[in-house]
C-alpha cells in the first residue's frame, strides 16, 4: 500500500516536479520539507544520466523510425524530453526548463519554415555533446541556465540561433532595423507592458542591429550550422536613447560608438534591463502563476521579497526560487491544487502514477496535441494560453482518452498492486485515491466511483474482476475535474 507522505513534500513535487515515480517517492519520504527543497534546488550535485536510459527495460519505450535522433527529428527531440520529465532526478531542472521555454516561446514550425527540419531540430534539442559542431539547442541552454544568473540567460538568449531566426534578428541591419525582438525582450522577457515606449522599441532595433547570424563549417564532416555573429558592418553606430534609466548614474542614453564596439549597445541594454526595478516583480508574477496560484490577486508583498532577493543576490535564480519554495504563499494549504495543470503536466504525472511498462512517449505525443500543448511549438511568442483555456471540450476529452488507453496498458500490474487493498470497494478506492495523489472529492463523487465499482454484480476483489474494474476507475479519476490541479 502507498505510504504517507507529508502533504507539503507532495504539494513540492508536484509544483516543482512532475509528480513522483515510486524511487522517488522513496528518497524524499526519508526528507524535511526544507531537505527536499535543498535536494531539488542543489540538483547539480545529482548526476545527470537519464539520456543512457532511453530504450532501457524498465523505463518508459521510446518509438525510432530508423536510428533514434532527438538531435535532427523533432518526434524524437519530442520522445526525449517526455523521457526525461518522467525518469530525471533532477526535477526542478526541467521544470524551470519548460517554464523558460513558454517565458522565452520559440517555435519550431517557423524555425523549420526558414531551414528545413533537421535544422530547426538542431537549434531546438540538440545536445552539444552529441552534434558534429557541438551545437547546444535552445532547450539545452535553458537546461544549462535553469537557475543560473538571469542576465547571463538574457544574453544566451539574445545570440540564441532560434531566437534569432523566431524573431527575426538575423535580419536586423542599420539599414532595416527589425523591431521583434527588442520589442519582446521587454515587453515578455524582462520589464513587461506599460513600462517601455515605442519609441524605446525603435531605439532598442537599433541596439541589436548587427546581432545577426554567420555560416561557418563544412557540409562534409556535418559540422555547418548558424550561429550568432555580430557584423559591425550592419549596426547602427548612433546614440540610442530610452525612456528608462540605461545606466546606474541614470543615464538614458546609450553613446555612439564605432561599429567595431557596438555589441556593447545590446548588452548595455540587457544590463539595463536585467536591473530595472519591474524585472523582478514581471518575473515574480509569472513564477507566482506557475508554482504558487493561479487564483487571486499575487501578493504584493511576495513581489516584495522576490524583487529584493533578485537584486540582493544578483538576479540568481536559485536564490529567487528558494525564496519561493520557501515563502508562506508556496506552503499555504489554502494554494494547494491551485493551479490547472498544463498537458505535460498531466501526461508526465499519470505516467509517474499509472505507470509505463510496454507504453511508449510516443504515444503521448498525439494526445499531448490534442490537449492543446506541441512541446517545442508554442503557438506565439506570448507562449501557450494557460488556466482555464487549457480546458475544452476537445482538450478535455483528449486527457480522459489518454487516461483510459495508458490505464488499460497497465491493467495487468495495476490489477496486481492494488490485491493487497481490494477487500472491499471502499479500500480499493481509497488505494486508489491515494496512490493517484489527488486532492479531496466531496461525497457525491465518491458515491459515483463506489457506484462504478459496484455496478456488475457482488464485490470480490479476485483479478479477474481487478484487471476489468482498477483501470476503468483509473480512468474515471484522472478525468475528474480535481485531477487537473497540480
Amino acid at each position: 500500500m502507498p505510504f504517507i507522505l507529508d502533504p507539503k513534500i507532495e504539494h513540492l513535487l508536484r509544483r516543482a516536479g512532475f509528480g513522483a515515480r515510486q524511487d522517488e517517492l522513496d528518497v524524499y519520504r526519508a526528507e524535511s520539507i526544507n531537505g527536499g527543497i535543498t535536494r531539488l534546488l542543489e540538483y547539480e550535485r545529482i548526476p545527470d544520466a537519464v539520456d543512457g536510459k532511453l530504450g532501457a527495460v524498465g523505463y518508459v519505450g521510446i518509438t525510432a523510425r530508423g536510428p533514434f535522433s532527438p538531435n535532427s527529428v523533432i518526434t524524437d527531440a519530442r520522445q526525449r524530453w517526455l523521457f526525461r520529465l518522467v525518469h530525471t532526478d533532477r526535477p526542478l531542472q526541467e521544470k524551470m526548463a519548460l517554464f523558460w521555454h513558454n517565458h522565452f516561446a520559440t517555435g519550431y514550425s517557423k524555425i523549420a519554415g526558414l531551414v528545413g527540419t533537421v535544422e530547426a531540430t538542431r537549434y531546438m534539442a540538440a545536445k552539444p555533446t552529441e552534434d558534429p559542431a557541438q551545437v547546444r539547442g535552445q532547450l539545452e541552454l535553458f537546461r544549462e541556465h535553469a537557475l543560473g544568473n538571469f542576465r547571463d540567460l538574457l544574453v544566451a538568449v539574445a545570440q540564441d540561433t532560434a531566437m534569432l531566426f523566431w524573431l527575426d534578428g538575423y535580419t536586423n541591419t542599420r539599414q532595416r532595423p527589425q523591431e521583434n525582438f527588442g520589442r519582446e525582450i521587454m515587453e515578455l522577457f524582462t520589464m513587461g507592458v506599460g513600462h517601455y515606449t515605442e519609441t524605446d522599441v525603435y531605439a532598442a532595433a537599433r541596439v541589436f542591429s548587427g546581432w545577426n547570424l554567420s555560416r561557418p563549417g563544412s557540409a562534409v564532416d556535418s559540422s555547418q550550422r548558424y550561429q550568432f555573429a555580430y557584423v559591425p558592418n550592419n549596426h547602427d553606430t548612433g546614440e540610442k536613447t530610452f525612456s528608462f534609466p540605461i545606466y546606474p548614474d541614470g543615464s538614458r542614453t546609450i553613446r555612439a560608438r564605432p561599429a567595431a564596439e557596438g555589441m556593447q549597445d545590446g548588452l548595455d541594454l540587457i544590463d539595463a534591463l536585467a536591473a530595472n526595478p519591474e524585472t523582478p516583480r514581471y518575473l515574480g508574477k509569472k513564477l507566482y502563476r506557475f508554482f504558487v496560484s493561479e487564483s487571486g490577486d499575487v501578493p504584493a508583498s511576495f513581489l516584495d521579497r522576490i524583487s529584493s532577493v533578485y537584486f540582493r543576490r544578483r538576479y540568481d535564480m536559485k536564490e529567487v526560487m528558494r525564496e519561493l519554495l520557501t515563502s508562506h504563499e508556496f506552503n499555504d494549504r489554502a494554494n494547494i491544487f491551485t493551479r490547472f495543470g498544463w498537458p505535460v503536466e498531466f501526461v508526465v504525472r499519470s505516467l509517474k502514477d499509472i505507470g509505463w511498462n510496454g507504453f511508449s512517449v510516443n504515444d503521448a505525443l498525439t494526445p499531448l496535441a490534442n490537449m492543446g500543448q506541441n512541446l517545442f511549438d508554442p503557438p506565439d511568442v506570448a507562449g501557450w494560453d494557460l488556466g482555464r483555456s487549457w480546458f475544452s471540450t476537445g482538450s478535455m476529452l483528449a486527457r480522459m482518452n489518454f487516461a483510459s488507453a495508458l490505464a488499460a496498458n497497465q491493467r495487468f500490474n495495476l490489477a496486481a498492486s492494488a490485491k493487497g487493498n481490494a477487500d472491499s470497494p471502499e479500500t480499493l478506492l481509497a488505494f486508489v485515491l491515494d496512490a493517484l495523489k489527488t486532492p479531496a472529492y466531496d461525497s457525491d463523487i465518491t458515491t459515483a466511483l463506489l457506484g462504478y465499482l459496484r455496478s456488475t454484480g457482488a464485490w470480490t476483489g479476485s483479478t479477474t474482476q481487478l484487471q476489468a474494474k482498477v483501470p476503468g476507475l483509473i480512468h474515471l479519476v484522472a478525468g475528474t475535474p480535481e485531477y487537473q490541479f497540480v
